[in-house]
């Protein structure tokens, strides 16, 4: 008798059944994934857009000016017609002269309280004779200029509504993170209320001024966008959009606003004093790079190199030339603009511990902060005393790439250099050397060497030995052209 064939069994992932399953899954798992690739995309704008819209507004100015003295632009300059036209004129004015006539421009902004303040830029109403706000509903309200800061570009612009007004607040600009989404709104080439959106394309941005701060976007911003605000998805105000780069005059993607956290601190004195008040330190102050860190023998190159100390709260408090700035009110100092920002956002009056190297030391000092607003204009370098003896013959020497002779009565009076300093006068350079390079010219005065001072040719060659036997690469020059310092590293060579 033949035994019974055996069932054969097969594994149970070529089961029918677990394969009808294995297919019903992965039918889910793709419309799960449909529906959240739906739900990641971008909501949209409209209802931020109609929540910030009646805080924006569009700011026309008027402003009179002097009327045509001539036939300009009617007859070339010296042609033969050109009396002819000025006579004519003349006759039309009824012999009174030019006429002036009223010019206009456009320009945004935005309400920052309900009892109607408005932030601009200050250029948009520079010399207005009369501002006129229009309001995302139609309404029109002329405006008082509260006051200016032309280093930011700021206005603070006051109107008298009868109603509370819808506002925004200011958002948290070191919050916002490259990539971010924002919106631009204002009113751009005179079109009237407009809505743009792109991304922080950058931040941390200087362009001219000394406490620029802008977040660039790429967010459409073209003329007339100007003082308009810079939102977050939070409807938030970020920035105020101050400019752009173009070579056309529209946009290309290229678009600046100043950081609100910049801004909020400069309205926040315009409405209370009607003006600025930065604090103010009293130093000529330049960045510690590679070459100058190596020749001081420091660690890195950070922090800031004072170069001069004039008249003012750091020399009253004993800060030197040639001290480096690490701290400043407990914060450390990167480079030059960091402290600039950071003196400028400090309370006028304020006693603050300044931390500087000197000598190779680390030592504290404070300095009780003046305003920088009463000293602009008024600081004056300091002089060096120590001058050559009388009678010393001048001589000439090529020491690291440069001619140098002492410097004398005459070369003091044809170089307009004050009659209590003394140096060494750079007659020539050779344009192969790192002098050249560095930007050194005939006419310069070298003061210092190795932040000691220098007045004759052996006390220069003194500092350059000193250097090389403590295994310096480079020698600390400060250098005086017409009265502005500035040091300068240059190797020592051979």
């Amino acid at each position: 008798m033949q035994p019974k064939a055996r069932a054969q069994s097969r594994p149970f992932h070529e089961a029918p059944a677990f394969r009808a399953l294995l297919l019903s899954l992965l039918t889910l798992a793709f419309i799960a994934l449909q529906a959240l690739s739906l739900m990641a995309k971008p909501e949209s704008l409209a209802p931020l857009a109609e929540k910030i819209s009646p805080s924006v507004v569009n700011i026309t100015t008027s402003t009179m000016v002097e009327g045509r003295t001539g036939p300009r632009g009617i007859v070339p300059e010296g042609s033969p017609f050109e009396d002819f036209f000025r006579e004519f004129q003349d006759r039309n004015n009824n012999g009174t002269g030019p006429r002036p006539r009223r010019s206009s421009a456009l320009g945004s902004g935005f309400v920052i309280s309900e009892d109607g303040y408005v932030v601009t830029n200050n250029h948009v109403i520079e010399g207005a004779d009369e501002i006129l706000i229009e309001f995302f509903s139609g309404q029109e309200l002329k405006a008082t200029l509260i006051g200016t800061d032309p280093k930011t570009d700021i206005a603070l612009l006051k109107v008298e509504a009868t109603s509370p007004l819808a506002f925004v607040s200011f958002g948290d600009s070191n919050g916002a993170r490259v990539g971010d989404w924002v919106i631009a709104m204002g009113n751009p080439l005179g079109q009237g209320f407009s809505v743009s959106a792109g991304i922080v394309s950058a931040r941390n941005r200087a362009l001219s001024g000394t406490y620029d701060d802008y977040i660039q976007t790429d967010a459409a911003i073209n003329r007339g966008n100007s003082g308009g605000p810079l939102f977050n998805m939070d409807g938030e105000v970020i920035g105020v959009n101050t400019a752009i780069l173009s070579p056309n005059g529209g946009s290309i993607g290229i678009g600046f606003s100043m950081a609100s956290n910049v801004v909020k601190r400069v309205v926040d004195q315009l409405k209370e004093f009607g003006e600025t008040r930065r604090g103010w330190l009293g130093v000529r102050i330049q960045d510690v790079t590679k070459d100058v860190a190596d020749a001081m023998g420091l660690d890195k190159a950070s922090g800031a190199l004072i170069t001069d100390v004039p008249e003012g709260p750091a020399r009253e408090a004993g800060l030197k030339t040639g001290d480096v700035i690490l701290a400043f009110d407990g914060v450390e100092v990167a480079d030059t603009r960091a402290l600039v920002r950071q003196v400028g956002n400090s309370p006028v009056g304020a006693t603050v511990r300044v931390r500087v190297l000197r000598d190779g030391k680390s030592q504290t000092i404070k300095v009780v902060l003046g305003r920088r607003e009463e000293a602009d204009g008024e600081a004056l370098p300091a002089v060096q005393k120590d001058r050559p003896e009388e009678g010393d013959a001048p001589q000439s020497r090529q020491l690291m790439g440069l001619t140098l002779t002492p410097l004398t009565d005459e070369m003091r009076e044809e170089l307009g250099v004050d009659g209590a300093t003394a140096g060494l006068v750079v007659t020539d350079v050779d344009e192969s050397k790192e002098a050249f390079e560095k930007g050194l010219r005939a006419g310069d005065v070298i003061t210092e060497a190795g932040q000691q001072k220098v007045a004759s040719l052996a006390a220069l060659e003194e500092r350059i030995e000193a250097a090389r036997d403590a295994g310096r690469k480079s020698l600390l020059l400060l250098v005086r052209r017409a009265g502005d310092p500035r040091f300068v590293a240059l190797s020592l060579e051979e």
